[in-house]
C-alpha cells in the first residue's frame, strides 16, 4: 500500500511510482554525431555572456574564440529501456560555447543551447545549460548508398538551426584530413549557472549557483578536420547573431560515447 506522503521520481511530474517523471535518474549515456565549427568574434561580445565571478581567458588564450556544435544524439540511462522506445532516447540539439577563467582555471562555457526534445530541456535544468526548444537538422553519414556521405576526405555535411519560426544559423562542412582533435574551445570542464528565480517577487533567487561538471567517461571516434560555410541569421527572440563571424578556424566531425554523472559546486 501506498505510503502517503512518498513521492517518488528525478525530476516533475514526481508520483508515487516515479515512472512518470521527466527524466530517469543518472547516470545518463549519449551516443552521437558531432558537428562543430570554430571560429572568432569579437572577444567583447564573449565578456557579455559571463557572469560574475567568471573572467574571459586572457588574451594569449583566443578570448574571442566560439564554437558552434550540433550533435546527432542518442541517449538512456542505466537502464537503457530508451533504446527500445526511440521516441524517448533520440534527439537533436545545438548548442554555442565560449571559454571562461574562474580561480585560475580555464573552463568551457555553453552560452546558448535549443533542442528538440522536453526531457533534453528537463536534463539542461539540472546541469545548468541554457536550453530552448528549436529544430535542428543535420547531415548523417552512411557507409552505403549515394544518400548520405562517407567519413572521408570531401565529404560534406550540411546543419541548420531555426528556433521560433526563424533560422538562426546554417552551416557546410567539407571534411579534408583526420585530426588528433575535434576543436580547443569545448575541451574543458563546464562552467554553468544553475539559476530559478525566488517566488516572491523582489526576493533573491531560490537558486544561484555556479556548478562544474564535465563527462564521467569518453570515448570517440577518429576526428576529422575540414573547412567550414557558416551564416548566422538575426531574430527579434535570440543574440546568436551578435557572435558574429570575424574569423574561421576550422570544423570538425566526430562520432563520441559520454556519460554524464553530476558536478560539484564552485561558487
Amino acid at each position: 500500500m501506498h505510503n502517503e506522503g512518498t513521492m517518488q521520481g528525478f525530476l516533475f511530474p514526481r508520483t508515487a511510482t516515479g515512472r512518470a517523471s521527466l527524466i530517469p535518474s543518472p547516470p545518463w549515456h549519449y551516443s552521437g554525431d558531432l558537428l562543430t565549427v570554430e571560429y572568432r568574434t569579437d572577444p567583447e561580445r564573449v565578456a557579455e555572456l559571463l557572469p560574475e565571478p567568471l573572467t574571459p581567458v586572457p588574451e594569449n588564450e583566443d578570448p574571442g574564440a566560439v564554437a558552434i556544435i550540433w550533435a546527432d544524439w542518442q541517449s538512456c540511462s542505466d537502464s537503457a529501456e530508451e533504446l527500445l522506445d526511440p521516441v524517448r532516447a533520440q534527439y537533436k540539439e545545438c548548442f554555442v560555447v565560449v571559454r571562461c577563467a574562474f580561480e585560475g582555471r580555464t573552463y568551457s562555457r555553453c552560452v546558448y543551447i535549443w533542442v528538440d526534445k522536453d526531457f533534453a530541456i528537463a536534463r539542461g535544468l539540472h546541469q545548468g545549460y541554457p536550453k530552448k526548444l528549436g529544430s535542428i537538422h543535420q547531415t548523417r553519414p552512411h557507409p552505403y548508398g549515394k544518400a548520405a556521405p562517407r567519413i572521408a576526405p570531401g565529404a560534406r555535411f550540411g546543419a541548420t538551426l531555426a528556433a521560433a519560426d526563424r533560422r538562426l544559423a546554417e552551416v557546410v562542412i567539407t571534411l579534408q584530413t583526420p585530426s588528433d582533435t575535434a576543436g580547443f574551445v569545448n575541451g574543458h570542464p563546464m562552467a554553468h549557472h544553475r539559476f530559478l528565480p525566488s517566488i516572491e517577487l523582489g526576493q533573491p533567487p531560490t537558486l544561484d549557483e555556479l556548478i562544474e561538471s564535465g563527462g564521467a567517461s569518453f570515448e570517440g571516434g577518429q576526428a576529422w578536420r575540414g573547412t567550414a560555410d557558416l551564416t548566422l541569421h538575426d531574430s527579434p527572440a535570440e543574440e546568436l547573431a551578435r557572435l558574429e563571424v570575424r574569423e574561421p578556424i576550422a570544423a570538425y566531425f566526430r562520432q563520441v560515447g559520454v556519460v554524464w554523472n553530476g558536478g560539484k559546486h564552485l561558487a
